[in-house]
């Protein structure tokens, strides 16, 4: 199999990492133990699990990291669309990251 990094889903889930530790960079102080660690945690599972699974030995075994995955993407885009409606993110900012995670 090859290397994780060259599979495209690893490569834009790790851009949608990057992309929300740079959002969550300008959430409230007080939410760096909630909303902002919480959202951090969730989308780094992603290409984390991504990474995990494309080891593994059995197809069966890669497609449930590839589930885990898509759990976490969707807390994710949860968390991303709680941080817009409590203001910490506007609309014209959160969209396309959202969008971005509709297409992973």
């Amino acid at each position: 199999m090859q290397p994780f990094t060259d599979l495209r889903v690893w490569q834009r889930s790790h851009a949608l990492v990057l992309a929300v530790y740079k959002l969550t960079e300008c959430f409230p102080s007080d939410e760096r133990f909630g909303l902002t660690a919480q959202l951090r945690r969730a989308v780094v599972s992603v290409p984390t699990n991504i990474a995990e699974g494309s080891k593994r030995r059995t197809g069966q075994d890669y497609a449930r990291f590839l589930n885990l995955a898509e759990g976490s993407l969707a807390e994710t885009q949860y968390l991303i669309i709680l941080g817009r409606d409590l203001g910490y993110a506007t609309a014209s900012t959160v969209n396309p990251l959202l969008a971005e995670a509709d297409e992973i």
